[in-house]
């Protein structure tokens, strides 16, 4: 175990009264066994513990630039999927983590680049990232899959899903949901139109983690393109084109070693 100087953990919450109470808690009874909680984020801590729901924990790796520290969930939200913990659970955790009764899962990532007629910027999601119309538009996206075209498609857009986050937007489109443990993407379609004018895949489709999506817009109205990744909206002007593939970067979260993917899918879904 590293010496006291190092044992550092940071604590990040919501802001409801339940978290920051959790917060205070934890930040005690860590503090009675040895280790440090900083005021603010330290780069150099062993842990992050995000306190809140899901909603939270996505916007702790994504507000700190997906650190490569393990990042462990206490749930005071709702669904809680990537949340480890409960608040009741305070001491089982400190004395497991001690022992170092635990593991650590490296999360899928995927990323895009999106050119516009002027640059190319870059963003990453943890659960997806989705190409929608703006005002509800009806999108026509030429996709190709690395050299090979894949389809024209319209409807209102398409997501393309990490193992972590087919339980999520993905799962209630009616993709497939993937054990996180698998490396690969899901391109899935939203509402599709599926005519004789218009031929669209209406379910998931799996690809290969080294794979590239490649989407070139057809224009009905110049800026009529949202990107949203976890929940996040952004807006460019004029996208050209757009490619997505798995993330280099693999933050770790922190599980304890009784952890099933199966059984919490079947806790929070069935």
């Amino acid at each position: 175990m590293s010496n006291i100087q190092t044992r550092i953990i940071n604590i990040v919450s919501n802001n409801r009264d339940i978290s920051k109470e959790t917060g205070r808690i934890l930040k005690h009874k860590l503090e009675k066994n040895g280790f440090f909680v900083p005021e603010i984020f330290d780069a150099n801590a062993d842990l992050i513990v995000c306190i809140g729901g899901d909603g939270s924990f996505l916007r702790t790796l994504h507000e700190n630039n997906f650190p490569d520290i393990p990042i462990i969930g206490i749930n005071t939200g709702h669904l809680g999927f990537f949340q480890e913990l409960s608040p009741y659970q305070l001491d089982e955790f400190i004395f497991r983590y001690e022992k170092g009764d635990y593991i650590t899962q490296e999360l899928h990532l995927v990323e895009a680049i999106i050119c516009t007629k002027k640059h190319c910027v870059e963003i990453v999601g943890i659960n997806e990232i989705a190409i929608k119309g703006d005002k509800s538009r009806t999108l026509h996206l030429n996709i190709s899959l690395d050299d090979s075209f894949l389809e024209k498609f319209s409807g209102d857009g398409v997501l393309v899903a990490t193992p972590t986050g087919s339980t999520a937007y993905n799962y209630s489109l009616g993709g497939s949901i993937v054990d996180p443990r698998l490396d690969l993407l899901q391109i899935t379609p939203i509402a599709p139109i599926a005519t004789t004018a218009y031929r669209s895949f209406t379910s998931s489709i799996i690809v290969p983690k080294d794979s590239t999506i490649k989407i070139y817009p057809e224009y009905a109205f110049e800026n009529s393109i949202l990107i949203i990744t976890d929940g996040m909206e952004y807006k460019h002007d004029k996208i050209e084109e757009i490619h997505l593939r798995m993330s280099d970067l693999k933050p770790k979260i922190l599980r304890l070693k009784t952890y099933d993917f199966w059984n919490k899918a079947k806790e929070k879904f069935l």
